[in-house]
């Protein structure tokens, strides 16, 4: 490939403006992340909603201006394609001092891919491939603080650590909390410990803030051993900080950054020094997931792409259907050998479901924006992808032809789809109950319950309850995945079914009563999800309260009132109340 020419003052002016717009976005994001501390500590939760909201949409944003100052200023890059792959070159002289060049890079593409017509989105013209490496990249301040608890003792190294962090609030009893820390590390490393000379402690800089929730992140390195730990902190009903636990198990830190759960904020100046140091920790979790755990989710939709197009490279596998009842609003189908599942939105829908694309398409904006409670998984969402057709199924395709022929066009050896959501691969419940021996059945069922009960806290009724709807993580978490129903939990009517007034009525087929679009009736949650046997008994033994009426309109007015369930994505035998004994309530 020839190289591009020498970018003309055209080129490197079209370069500037789109640098500046992801400049503009960056200063923007960090603004309001590091903003997060004052929110925290002022505890108000509306302010923290409404920012972590907001922040979705800064980037989107930030591109429509990006392309209108184009369209305003450089007539030339719409009207002359060739000028790109000068623009490009010139985009890369600009990114070799800069902090966040991959998220520059994946900007650029959302402009040109909005300015350019799609048969130019090849590496030439847009940044299909990496240009600049993140690695080593100098940062204003260091991305990590080290600690050396064999010289300063480890109580005072701990305490070093918690107050350089900042924060302006009194603590309820740090020197308690810290005895705690230290507790809960001689039990998980008992006795010999050999302290090796390099023993240290890694610290990322900035706190991750998520809802009332503030986190330190590091590693304890100790000879050739690295130790991943998270510290909760909270803060007491009376508004004092206290250390919740210490999280030194590898998923236990990994939960935290669970994308069923909203991204965190945090303050990065080199995000990607950040994103390698969380690798280091969760080294199964990929960057892309990573990037978009810390609210960077365009770039975690670039590495995305860049990680299906890797595997298709090195797999033979085909795209098939998703196992599991087949759905009545999307088309699901998976590629066995890559964690993920891709989801279409039928051009028609199975009865009785209702509505069409675009509402659909509101239900997952909503779930995008709102609070997550770790029960509803995030979803990516990409337009005009394209998949090697002979990498298709020819009964996936056939199926994909006959309910979503309005999203594909094939275009020689390529299937492009229009538009489409991909999500993490989980077994559906009802296929994995159907597996399942009494003592794991109970914990699923459990769980099954536990989730409907966070999502109505939150402000969310599922909807469709149905077991295909849930999914079961390796964790053993149950996780909602099925959006084309849900609603707030206040725009709800919970209703008790009416007595019939004759034999006729209890007998016939049809109901006595009239049904608004808005009315549920608890009473038949048992019978509808679960056949009679095992798991319905389960299930009422449980979560009984789920089939009163009563107890969703209660949570109808808790929710009203503001009044805010605290659910942490930890286990609660981890935490400090639990296993050292009473202290002051948490708040919330």
């Amino acid at each position: 490939m020839a190289l591009p020419a020498r970018p003309s003052e055209a080129a490197w002016s079209i370069a500037e403006t789109i640098v500046a717009g992801f400049n503009k976005h960056y200063r923007l994001f960090r603004e309001i992340s590091a903003d997060a501390q004052r929110r925290f500590e002022r505890g108000v939760d509306r302010d923290i909603d409404a920012a972590s909201r907001s922040r979705i949409d800064f980037y989107d944003q930030r591109v429509i201006d990006a392309v209108e100052a184009l369209e305003r200023n450089h007539p030339e890059a719409q009207d002359n394609e060739q000028i790109w792959p000068q623009v490009k070159s010139a985009y890369i002289s600009l990114l070799y001092d800069h902090q966040q060049p991959e998220c520059a890079e994946t900007f650029y593409n959302s402009v040109a891919c909005q300015v350019l017509d799609r048969t130019y989105y090849r590496n030439e013209y847009i940044f299909w491939r990496p240009a600049v490496s993140t690695e080593h990249i100098p940062a204003d301040r260091p991305t990590y603080r080290c600690y050396y608890p064999a010289s300063s003792g480890l109580l005072k190294t701990l305490e070093s650590m918690i107050r350089d962090f900042g924060l302006s609030l009194p603590w309820e009893d740090l020197r308690r909390d810290l005895r705690y820390v230290a507790q809960a590390m001689r039990e998980a490393f008992p006795a010999p410990r050999e302290l090796h000379p390099n023993f240290q402690i890694h610290v990322l800089s900035s706190l991750f803030f998520r809802n009332q929730e503030a986190y330190a992140v590091g590693r304890a390195i100790n000879d050739n051993r690295a130790v991943p730990f998270a510290v909760p902190i909270l803060k007491t009903a009376q508004g004092a900080l206290t250390i919740d636990a210490l999280l030194l198990r590898a998923e236990h830190v990994a939960r935290l950054f669970s994308l069923a759960r909203s991204y965190f904020m945090v303050e990065m100046d080199v995000p990607s020094a950040y994103v390698s140091f969380l690798q280091s920790l969760m080294p199964s979790k990929p960057a892309c997931e990573l990037y978009t755990a810390v609210g960077l989710q365009k770039q975690g939709k670039t590495l995305f792409y860049r990680d299906l197009d890797q595997h298709l490279s090195h797999s033979t596998d085909r795209f098939v259907l998703a196992p599991g009842v087949r759905g009545m609003v999307m088309l699901v189908f998976t590629l066995p050998s890559f964690p993920y599942v891709f989801k279409l939105i039928r051009d028609w829908f199975e009865p009785p479901k209702e509505g069409n694309a675009r509402l659909v398409q509101e239900k997952y904006w909503l779930v995008k924006h709102h609070e997550r409670v770790g029960r509803m998984a995030d979803t990516l969402e990409y337009s005009y992808v394209a998949f090697p057709l002979d990498r298709i199924d020819p009964e996936l395709l056939a199926e994909m032809k006959r309910l979503c022929s309005s999203l594909l066009t094939i275009e020689g050896d390529r299937l492009i789809i229009k538009h489409l959501y991909i999500e993490r691969r989980m077994t559906p419940l009802d296929i994995w109950l159907a597996q399942a021996d009494e003592a794991a059945a109970r914990q699923a069922i459990d769980e099954y319950g536990l989730a409907i009960k966070e999502l109505a806290a939150a402000d969310i009724f599922p909807g469709d309850l149905l077991l295909k709807n849930f999914g079961i993580t390796r964790w053993g978490h149950v996780v909602f995945y099925d959006y084309d129903e849900i609603s707030p939990l206040t725009e709800v009517q919970f209703r008790s079914i009416p007595k019939p007034a004759s034999d006729d009525e209890e007998m016939s087929a049809e109901p006595w009563f009239t049904v608004g679009p808005s009315d549920v009736f608890p009473e038949q949650f048992a019978q509808f999800v679960f056949r009679a046997g095992r798991d319905r008994d389960l299930f009422l033994e449980l979560h009984g309260e789920l089939v009163r009426p009563e107890y969703w309109r209660q949570m109808q007015d808790q929710v009203r009132a503001g009044v805010h369930q605290r659910h942490l994505p930890y286990p609660s035998e981890q935490r400090f109340l639990r296993r050292f004994g009473s202290r002051s309530s948490v708040g919330h």
